[in-house]
């Protein structure tokens, strides 16, 4: 039986470019006639991604896998871990809850475990696929957790991969910190790496070409490729870490203003780039009252803990601070998930499930109660709205504990096949619902706008860009960045020359 050819993404830190050159490489693939598939043994996210048959994994594999031309599986991503509170994490094993757990815990107890389960995933795609494009995590040069470590040198040492490293230009010291990975490593695993990338380049590669002749001299590894800094590529991200990114609009002038409410274990904060292409909006993230100013949106997107989240807006004056813009500047509120929750009556949580505080009061905005429960619904979700005097088409994923309960919901705003979701008064201007990927549905988003440009007596947008359609020219974008900029004969070469290796080595 044959295998897929594998090739790893490394990086020199978090937030190094990994997911966008590994996403770079699955379309590049797949152009070229390959079956390719992503992978990534152990991912450490809170956006995360709902497969055909309603399991979990991380987000930036069921992006790689789209970008792949693919159905996204669990053997994408066998190990989800989604932080809840401080040094402790919510454990998803092959899409489903495994449990939750401390640090030290999973790294003592569930090593052997997880080692084995990321096998057999590898080796069940390994079987299906003609090519692999792994992902790691962090830095594989974190010398006091490399001797239990299950996502960097230990998966391309388990995959036979050649090993690309990329690093970060934009962050400073980018030849520091390729020299002081490679040093790190132990010998066998610098062997595999065959090559480096470097990210984000902006300016007169000319300036920066001393330093590669050096880096080559000094090392031995020659550098692959040199990737410029791609504006505008909305492919959705994974981790937290690059919410600063989202920060460049907060002082652009435009006639909608959106606030997003950035709590600490704010998840899915992906929900809101399709306002970021839109011409008439600025989006802020905010985290203190005194930022919140008076927006004409105030979306309330998904949380891993609402019930600490919530306790976070409300010690920090955020609470009364979006009630107060509600009820006197007419701000429209949507709230998503976990920020739905936030918008009922109460919060409980008796099973300690998310937080061991078992109840916290919510907004009081919606007439509902949730409670958190230990069964966690993952699904795909079609149905229809009724907003602005319309019916609308909508599709999105739900990705929660708690289950919501009214006295009665005579303002429910989606019907789905089986029953209803959410809540929606329009002329109270209030919003909630489970459907992540709301603002994705086009007509939905577009009709939501041009109602905000109404209440401000502004006339409204007829043509508005299909986000659906810009994510995909996103990836076509970056492998043709990447086609251009990277050394793809040398990374063919030596991918076959492992595969011949190994080979000999049977």
């Amino acid at each position: 039986m044959t295998r897929a050819l594998p090739l790893m993404i490394q990086g020199t830190s978090s937030d190094a470019g990994k997911s966008a050159i590994a996403t770079a490489f699955c379309r590049i693939f797949a152009q070229d006639g390959y079956k390719t598939a992503p992978f990534k043994s152990q991912n450490m996210a809170l956006n995360s991604y709902v497969t055909l048959d309603g399991k979990e994994i991380g987000r930036a594999q069921g992006v790689q896998a789209e970008a792949a031309g693919i159905i996204a599986t669990t053997d994408m991503n066998p190990i989800l871990i989604k932080p809840t509170r401080d040094a402790e994490s919510q454990i998803v094993v092959n899409g489903e809850p495994y449990g939750n757990m401390k640090a030290m815990a999973y790294r003592t107890d569930f090593y052997d475990e997880g080692l084995r389960i990321i096998q057999e995933s590898f080796d069940r795609l390994a079987t299906s696929c003609e090519r692999i494009v792994i992902e790691g995590a962090g830095s594989p040069a974190e010398v006091n957790l490399n001797d239990r470590e299950l996502v960097n040198m230990r998966v391309a040492r388990l995959a036979n991969a050649p090993v690309i490293l990329v690093a970060d230009i934009e962050r400073g010291g980018v030849f520091a910190s390729l020299v002081g990975t490679l040093q790190l490593l132990e010998p066998q695993d610098r062997e595999r790496v065959i090559g480096v990338i470097i990210n984000r380049f902006r300016g007169d590669l000319s300036l920066l070409q001393p330093g590669l002749e050096w880096f080559e001299s000094y090392t031995g590894v020659p550098v692959l490729g040199v990737v410029p800094f791609i504006p505008d590529l909305w492919i959705d991200a994974e981790d937290s870490l690059i919410l600063h990114r989202y920060q460049g609009q907060r002082e652009t002038p435009r006639d909608l203003d959106i606030a997003v409410i950035r709590y600490p274990r704010i998840s899915n904060f992906t929900d809101v780039d399709p306002f970021f292409v839109e011409p008439d909006c600025r989006v802020r993230f905010v985290s203190r009252e005194e930022e919140l100013g008076e927006p004409d949106l105030i979306v309330l997107p998904g949380s891993k803990n609402t019930i600490e989240d919530m306790q976070f807006i409300r010690e920090t004056g955020l609470a009364a601070c979006i009630e107060r813009v509600h009820r006197e500047r007419g701000c429209t509120l949507i709230g998503i998930c976990g920020g739905y929750q936030m918008l009922g009556e109460w919060i409980h949580d008796p099973a300690g499930v998310e937080s061991p505080l078992q109840s916290m009061k919510g907004l009081g905005l919606i007439p509902m109660v949730t409670t958190m429960e230990q069964r966690k619904t993952t699904v795909l979700s079609k149905g229809i709205a009724r907003f602005a005097g319309q019916e609308l088409e909508l599709e999105g994923y739900e990705i929660h504990m708690g289950q919501s309960v009214f006295d009665q919901n005579d303002a429910a705003f989606i019907q789905l096949r089986n029953g209803m979701d959410g809540y929606c008064q329009e002329e109270q201007k209030r919003i909630g619902t489970y459907f992540h990927g709301l603002f994705h549905n086009d007509g939905f988003r577009t009709l939501l706008l041009n109602k905000l440009r109404a209440d401000k007596g502004l006339a409204p947008l007829d043509e508005r860009p299909s986000f659906v359609a810009l994510r995909e020219q996103g990836y076509d974008l970056l492998a043709d960045t990447v086609r251009r900029h990277v050394r793809l004969d040398v990374i063919e070469e030596r991918m076959k020359e492992f595969e011949q290796n190994e080979v000999r080595k049977r």
